[in-house]
């Protein structure tokens, strides 16, 4: 596991707020009829205007600024020309690297009005980062995070993607240690101020099992049930720990510590 140091956690804040801002333009722009590839589109010009560059693009050969991923798609759909229709559910993953930085987030939003099944799948999927994300304290091992977020969504009825997991980010995309979304509490290592970490439930309405498309990347339940996809990057500072990928509240720090998201997360 990579320690960083005061200054480095906030060049990755730096770089997680472009993620938060485009992620919220985003937002509104999502309505039936509108293709991924616009999003996409959006994306990387946005990206370069604010200074930053396109995390997934190139990476490992992957070809867009977004994933977009679309009811049974879990992850690393690939925007087309695709429109979206009333009562889909899409998972917009995003990254961007800024000073050496990455940045990394996801969420799943619904297209105009969705079933109830959708609906409540989402918001499980947000309830079960909130309920890692409240495990993540100086000491606490790495599995309390990944058992508190497949008891959450076990509880709704519904499946952890366990192909599939969570991850240190920082100066790479990628960096240990590996974060599953399920598991017993109190195994791993222990955690430490420094860290930054993609905490990402991955979640279906149906099975756990994943096929992957003849593109190579799309990711799919393999019952086709839907799935939803929910990540911020945080980092456990001296103060405890912070979502960087949330736009800023007004106030003096700018920040999301633990105590003010929990507030928001009820």
């Amino acid at each position: 596991m990579i320690i960083y140091n005061d200054d480095e956690i906030a060049a990755a804040r730096r770089s997680n707020q472009v993620v938060a801002r485009i992620l919220d333009e985003l937002a509104g722009m999502i309505k039936p009829g509108l293709r991924t590839r616009e999003l996409d589109a959006y994306a990387e010009a946005r990206t370069r205007e604010l200074g930053a560059v396109p995390a997934f693009k190139g990476y490992r050969g992957y070809p867009a600024t977004l994933c977009v991923s679309v009811n049974e798609e879990i992850i690393h759909g690939i925007p087309s020309n695709r429109a979206l229709r009333e009562g889909d559910i899409v998972g917009v993953d995003f990254g961007v690297v800024l000073d050496g930085f990455y940045g990394d987030a996801a969420r799943t939003f619904a297209v105009g009005d969705v079933s109830p099944l959708a609906r409540r799948l989402v918001e499980t999927a947000e309830r079960a980062f909130a309920k890692g994300f409240a495990e993540v304290r100086d000491g606490a091992r790495l599995s309390d995070l990944s058992h508190a977020v497949q008891a959450t969504v076990e509880a709704e009825g519904f499946s952890v993607i366990r192909q599939f997991v969570g991850h240190g980010v920082g100066r790479a995309l990628h960096e240990d240690p590996q974060i599953p979304n399920f598991g017993a509490s109190g195994r791993g290592p222990r955690l430490r101020p420094g860290l930054i970490l993609a905490v990402e439930p991955m979640i279906a309405a149906g099975g756990w099992e994943v096929e992957i498309l003849d593109d190579g990347w799309t990711a799919v339940t393999a019952d086709r049930s839907l799935s939803a996809h929910f990540e911020h990057t945080i980092a456990l500072t001296a103060s405890g720990p912070e979502i960087l990928s949330r736009t800023a509240p007004p106030g003096p720090s700018g920040m999301w510590m633990a105590k003010e998201n929990r507030n928001a997360q009820g």
